[in-house]
Formats: structure tokens, sequence, C-alpha cells
């Protein structure tokens, strides 16, 4: 508690400054010999697909063979600056060489590198001190320090980036301060890794935000479809509801209307029918309790029954009014089939001609109802959009709501192109056999 008294009473300056020494800390020292090897590129990459067949699993340790690559220009940039002096140019190739290990070992430990690094700059500072006066960087070490601090930039993060240019002036500062003409080979260094620091920062910070915003699209995705799911269902459950409560109502109501069309009926017949009239009237009662929830406050009840496959000559001829060439075709005996079947399978005629009304503008389509003997089949296809007429966009949760609804009913459906440009939807919803209604004895 006191500590925490204590924290909150220190200056807004001395917190900050308390925070980046934390971040320095958290950067540059803490576990600094941890083995982090540099990845290897995937193979979905754009850089290693550009790459042939057969190169392309060595494709993958680019990056590796990048740092190498400026590891030996480092060594050949110190045998290139080389003098007739033998010692002299021996020195320089010892600095070269020295330069270039951090280099190599940023590709397995890259906090180690770092401090490796600026061991090598006071090791290159010393050794050339008596035969370069020109700053602490010979050209050599000047390519290799700059190297090391844009990888390991590259494999840390921004505030890290910030930590070694600040720590590499300093360095610069203490080294040169006694020797002629140091300035100007520190401010260069300056200079140019910031410029580089810069632009590895920049690119970071684009790269994490496109990330961001990528895992935010996808999550945005994921809870849009599971939203679409969840109001598809809910309509799907309010329909049935209607239907089922219509049905439960139609009994209760025969049920109380049975005993008076039968001349003088015995007591027991009597308190049968009050029985089934009780039961519905329960059973309505919890129906409307437990699915009356899915009703929205502003959803109204539909003044009309919901419609089935009789009224489908109705729908097709709207969707001709609209402009869309539909062909019907009903194969099979025709018979009534449970009223969640029909509603369904009206809804997903509907949803499919919607669809070709607005994706395939000026095509085709074909409607076939099969009634088998083990359950309702249904295909729409349409053709290819023609005309100039552009496609709306729609939401994309047709699909969905069809498929809910077929998933419901234990059936099956497909939605796909066909090979001609156009669409498919097909579905099957199984229907149990109806049970044979018994004959009334004749009198």
């Amino acid at each position: 508690m006191l500590y925490v008294t204590e924290t909150k009473n220190r200056s807004p300056e001395l917190r900050l400054a308390i925070g980046a020494l934390g971040g320095l800390r958290q950067d540059l020292f803490h576990k600094p010999f941890d083995y982090r090897p540099l990845p290897r590129l995937p193979l979905d990459n754009a850089l290693v697909r550009k790459f042939p067949g057969r190169v392309r699993e060595y494709g993958t340790w680019a990056p590796h063979a990048v740092v190498v690559g400026f590891a030996l220009l480092t060594m050949m940039v110190a045998a290139a600056t080389g003098t007739s002096s033998f010692i002299q140019g021996t020195t320089l190739l010892v600095v070269g060489l020295i330069a270039a290990v951090p280099i190599v070992m940023t590709l397995f430990r890259p906090v180690l590198a770092w401090w490796l690094s600026i061991v090598a700059t006071l090791l290159s500072s010393s050794l050339v001190s008596g035969a370069d006066s020109s700053g602490p960087w010979t050209e050599s070490a000047f390519l290799g320090h700059l190297v090391v601090m844009v990888v390991v930039a590259v494999r840390t993060r921004p505030r890290t980036a910030g930590w070694m240019w600040i720590l590499t002036g300093l360095l610069g500062f203490l080294l040169s301060a006694d020797t002629y003409g140091g300035a100007e080979n520190v401010s260069g260094m300056m200079l140019v890794s910031a410029f580089a620091l810069l632009v590895v920062t920049a690119l970071q910070i684009r790269l994490k935000a496109k990330q961001e915003v990528t895992a935010q699209q996808s999550v945005t995705a994921v809870e849009r479809d599971k939203r679409t799911l969840l109001e598809e269902r809910t309509t799907i459950a309010r329909e049935l509801h209607d239907v089922v409560a219509h049905h439960m109502s139609v009994v209760a109501i025969q049920a109380e209307a049975a005993p008076y069309r039968v001349e003088n009926p015995p007591p027991e017949l009597e308190k049968a029918f009050a029985t089934i009239r009780e039961n519905a009237v329960a059973a309505l009662t919890e129906l409307r309790r437990v699915l009356g929830v899915v009703r929205a406050d502003d959803y109204a009840a539909p003044d009309a029954p919901q419609p089935t496959l009789a009224e489908l000559d109705g729908l097709v001829e709207n969707v001709r009014e609209a402009g869309l060439t539909v062909e019907k075709t009903v194969t099979g005996a025709v018979r009534e089939l449970p009223q969640g079947v029909e509603l369904s399978a009206y809804r997903i005629i509907q949803e499919a001609l919607s669809n070709a009304l607005r994706h395939a503008p000026g095509a085709s389509a074909k409607v076939e109802v099969a009634y088998v003997l083990g359950g309702l089949g249904l295909r729409i296809v349409n053709t290819q959009a023609r005309g100039l007429v552009k496609p709306s966009p729609g939401a994309g949760h047709g699909i969905t709501g069809m498929r809910e609804r077929v998933t419901m009913l234990n059936g099956e459906m497909t939605a796909e192109p066909t090979q001609e440009g156009g669409y498919e939807v097909a579905a099957f919803v199984p229907v149990a056999p109806a049970a044979p209604a018994e004959q009334e004895p004749v009198a």
C-alpha cells in the first residue's frame, strides 16, 4: 500500500522517466541470451511464390541469405579499404571480421547481437585509434553496426529501435570526444541510422495495423455470420410458432364442439373431449410461453395464414411480372404435406427466385418440385445473367436461411454455380408417410 501511495505521489515527469527506463530494461537487458532463431518464410509468401518450383523450398531462407550477404559485404568493404601498409590493412580486415560477427548473430540472438555490435565498436575504435582518426567507426564497422540495428529493429519492436539509436549516439559522442573529425563520423551514423530505423518502424506499424484490421475483419465476419444465423432461426421459429399455434387452436375448438355434434353423448365421451381440450389449451399456453420469447417487440403476427406450395403459382406469376422468366415443373403425386414442410419449401423457392432476380438479371429460371415416396425434392436453377442491367448486391443471408430451414427439417441441400455460369439450389426434405385413416364402421 505504501509503494502504491508513493507511486501516485510522484510527478508525471518522474513516472515517465521510470517507465522509459523500464522499457529500456525490458527491450535490451531482459534475457539477452535467449535463443530466438529467425523463422523461415512460409511457402505461400508473395516473395517465395515468385521462385521456380524446385527452388521455392530454398526461397524460404531468403531473409537468412540477405543477412549473411550483408556480413560478407562488410568484410569486403574492410578488404577494399585496406592500404599499402600491411599492419594497417590487417587491422582493417580484423575490424571487418569483428563487425561481421554480430550481423550473423542477429539470426539467432538479436539482443545479444546488439551488445556484441557495441563491443565490436569499442574494439574497432581502439584498434584504429592510431591508424585512422576519422571517428569511432571505420567504413566496415559503420556498415556492420547499421545492419545490426536494422535487423534487430525488424525482429523486435519500434521502441527497441529508439533505444538502440539513443545508445548509439551516446557511445559515438563518448568515443569521438577527443578525436579530430569524430563529430562528422558520429553525425553521419546518427543521420543514416535514424532514416533506416524510421523506415523500419513505419513498415512495422503499417504491418501491425494491417494484421489488426485483418483480425478485426475476421472477428466481424464470424460475428456477422452468427448474427445472421440467429436472425434466420428466429424468423423460422416465429413462423413455426404461428403454424403450431394455429393447429393447437383448431384442436381445442374441435374438441369443445365435438360433444354437441353427437346426440346424447355418453359422459365418458364428454369427459374425454374435455380432457383433450384442456390438454390442447395447456399445450398452447406452454407453447406461447416458450416460443413467444423469439418475437421482437415490433413483430406482429401475420393476419393471413402462412403460405404453402398450393400458392406457388401466385409466387411464380409475381416473379414473372418482375422480369424473370420462370418455368415450373411438378412431378409425382401431389399431396398435402405437414405445414412446416410446406412453409419451408415455399420460402426456399421464394428466396432462390429472389436471388436469381438480384444476381442474374435477364436470366431464366426453372423450378422443379418432386413429390416422392420419402419426402419432397426441390430444384431451382437459373441461367447466366444477360442484358445491360447490373446485378444487385445482396446481404448474403439467403443461402444461410435456406440451409437453416432444411437442417431443421433433417434434410439436405446444395447450392453451387453451374457449369453454364448460372446457379443451382437443390434440397430434399424427408417426410414420413401419413398413417392410413381409419374407416368409420357402417351402422
